[in-house]
């Protein structure tokens, strides 16, 4: 395929064009910004080549000049939504504060763009802008007392815990909408199931704990909080920092 390279290479290493000729009429960004639109409007599955040429009124083969695989174009779109992070000049100093707002901002980054989970990957760390993050979220965790190995773990689990809630909240969702009644419908006669489950006696720790817990935040907003500082609490919990293993 013309203008793919025969060895690995990294997307941002490359040029934006590849061969000779007059300058082009649009840009790698271009290309970006219209698979973007695609997989925001229809989905992640419905983003090919061909969909970014029609949508740029431009043909297939002369993309793969600017972006050689489907995967690098993933790595620009990850790398173009992660720009729109609105990361302060400086750290607050607090760094539960800072890792509390980047796990809402990321969170919201992925509704904004419900492609984004199914297509990140740590291999699109080194990206612009994923390096701009993770720079600024090590700067946050500096007032942090751990080895600087914990701190890239918290970043890592703080991430990956985003990336599971909001998958997990799509699905849900995805669901809901295809079901052939109310989602309250639903609920009701699975609680009412689950009910009957516990009173037949053949759950007991099940039913100790119903009885006596607390009712748990059924807001998704609160949960997605409440895991957040959980996760924080698990570095440096209120007693004091972590210790190294």
């Amino acid at each position: 395929m013309a203008g793919r390279a025969a060895e690995p290479e990294v997307i941002w290493a490359r040029p934006e064009r590849a061969g000779r000729g007059p300058k082009p009429a649009y840009s790698r960004r271009d290309i970006v910004d219209a698979a973007v639109r695609i997989a925001d409007t229809d989905g992640i599955d419905a983003l090919s080549m061909r969909r970014v040429a029609t949508e740029l009124g431009c043909g297939t083969m002369s993309l793969y000049n600017y972006v050689p695989r489907k995967e690098d174009l993933y790595e620009l779109m990850v790398d173009a939504v992660s720009g729109e992070y609105e990361l302060p000049a400086e750290p607050s100093g607090d760094w539960r504060a800072d890792m509390t707002g980047i796990a809402h901002q990321t969170r919201a980054i992925m509704y904004r763009h419900p492609w984004l989970p199914r297509v990140m990957t740590t291999a699109y760390g080194f990206s612009p802008n994923a390096l701009r993050f993770l720079e600024w979220c090590l700067g946050c965790l500096v007032p942090l007392d751990v080895p600087p190995g914990l701190k890239m773990q918290l970043i890592a689990m703080v991430n990956g815990t985003v990336m599971a809630t909001v998958a997990n909240e799509q699905a849900i969702a995805e669901r809901a909408r295809g079901l052939p009644w109310s989602e309250e419908a639903e609920q009701a006669v699975r609680g009412a199931y689950l009910t009957a489950q516990v009173a037949s006696g053949k759950y007991p720790h099940l039913a100790e704990l119903l009885a006596e817990a607390p009712a748990a935040p059924v807001d998704a907003d609160e949960i997605f909080a409440m895991t957040i500082s959980r996760l924080l609490d698990s570095f440096a919990p209120p007693e004091g920092p972590v210790t190294a293993a």
